[in-house]
């Protein structure tokens, strides 16, 4: 783009691509979007060099800017990380392609046959801060569902996007498809996220990944629909009966894996009878791990635990830190998770199937696990091959985002001759 001084022209300008690209990928073949996932894979890898000294721009600019630990954890690439971005385009290309799956059909006395097929959406806007890899599961994922998509990473990521942006567009031109179905905004300009927010010409609909600055602006200026991705204020309630071994565990993994990823934990709940039987063992070993865990009053009592302040709970850290409390019973921990939780992933370790039972009926989040850490809140550990984000709300889609979920539905009807009386 040569002008990006009049940006609501330049978006106009990505956003009239998209939408002409989207009218060709509705009906592309599954062969052709394939081929450009499977190009677009060997070019990142093949690119992996220049994506890393990209990348390394990026992490001087975070530095500079302050970024905490976790927060540059999520934004840093390595060749380990990139063979991640690869395997991940990999396992899009080879899902099944939804796009004119039968979902439903049936015959009416009237003689007509109706099928419910799915469609594409059309325009998909991503929205994302830090985490470069998003740049291609999105990318990635729009494509399989026959999505045209316009990428607004964040200016932590500008560099490292656009290196793996160009291998999408690579894929694209070798399988003969648009250009402009992956398009990435190239300026770190805030002004252009306003105006995607407002493109109900262009963009059918809005997909915001990143903390809660950025999914409440989007939430409050967007006149598009938007697919939200709230705060991983994810909890693990460690029920009365839970294994002691397999709780350490599943909290260590679940706090410290990744800190700075939507599904680590943020909140342990710890049931009054585990505590009482086996103590401290979960502070404790939180504490050695190197996590500074907020406490209550109790907790507090012990090495390892400093008191929690009250908006310590319903906070998420991404970092090294998390906030912990005694609840009598499942109940108690429930009207918690209810009160301070996102509706995104809460968990429950127990070895009371009646107790885990009841945390998925009267919990509403997203996600609800049994006996595993929240880490696996991820759309690649579902089979999805990856995700556009964990959707929080209610409508169309929830849970992680991937390519079935980037598709509403029409409904084909086939007569013969057949009129209404």
């Amino acid at each position: 783009m040569k002008d990006l001084d009049d940006i609501p022209a330049a978006m106009r300008q990505i956003g009239e691509k998209a939408r002409a690209a989207a009218a060709d990928l509705a009906f592309a073949s599954p062969q052709r979007k394939h081929a450009a996932l499977i190009g677009a894979a060997a070019q990142v890898w093949e690119c992996r060099d220049a994506i890393i000294k990209a990348n390394a721009e990026d992490m001087t600019y975070g530095v500079n800017k302050g970024l905490t630990p976790a927060m540059l954890d999520r934004l840093k690439l390595d060749e380990d990380r990139i063979a991640g971005i690869v395997d991940g385009l990999r396992a899009v290309a080879e899902q099944k392609d939804p796009v004119g799956a039968v979902m439903a059909e049936w015959d009416m006395p009237s003689g007509l046959h109706i099928k419910r097929v799915r469609t594409p959406l059309g325009v998909v806007g991503v929205i994302y801060e830090s985490r470069p890899n998003v740049t291609a599961d999105a990318g990635a994922l729009c494509l399989k569902s026959g999505n045209a998509v316009i990428l607004r990473g964040g200016s932590e990521s500008f560099h490292s996007s656009r290196a793996i942006h160009d291998c999408l567009v690579t894929g694209l031109k070798q399988a003969n498809l648009p250009e402009a179905a992956i398009q990435l905004v190239p300026t770190r300009d805030r002004a252009a996220v306003s105006e995607m927010l407002t493109m109900t010409d262009h963009i059918d609909v809005i997909v915001p990944r990143g903390g809660k600055g950025l999914v409440g602006l989007v939430q409050r200026e967007a006149r598009v629909p938007v697919f939200a991705h709230l705060e991983g204020i994810c909890h693990i309630y460690v029920g009365a009966t839970a294994d002691p071994a397999m709780a350490v565990e599943i909290v260590l993994n679940a706090k410290t894996r990744r800190t700075g990823i939507c599904g680590a934990m943020e909140c342990l709940l710890i049931d009054w009878r585990f505590y009482t039987q086996h103590g401290t063992i979960l502070t404790d070993a939180l504490a050695a791990a190197g996590v500074e865990v907020r406490g209550d009053r109790e907790l507090a009592k012990h090495d390892g635990v400093v008191p929690a302040r009250p908006d310590d709970y319903g906070r998420e850290f991404l970092d090294m830190i998390c906030a912990a409390k005694l609840v009598d019973g499942v109940d108690e921990a429930i009207a918690h998770i209810r009160t301070y939780g996102s509706n995104h992933t809460d968990a429950i370790v127990t070895e009371d199937a009646q107790a885990a039972a009841h945390f998925f009926e009267r919990l509403d989040s997203a996600i609800l696990m049994h006996n595993a850490s929240t880490q696996f809140a991820d759309g690649g550990e579902f089979g999805m091959g990856g995700e556009i984000g964990i959707a929080t709300g209610k409508m169309h889609a929830r849970g992680p985002v991937g390519a079935e979920q980037l598709t509403s539905f029409k409904y084909l009807v086939t007569g013969n001759g057949t009129l209404r009386p």
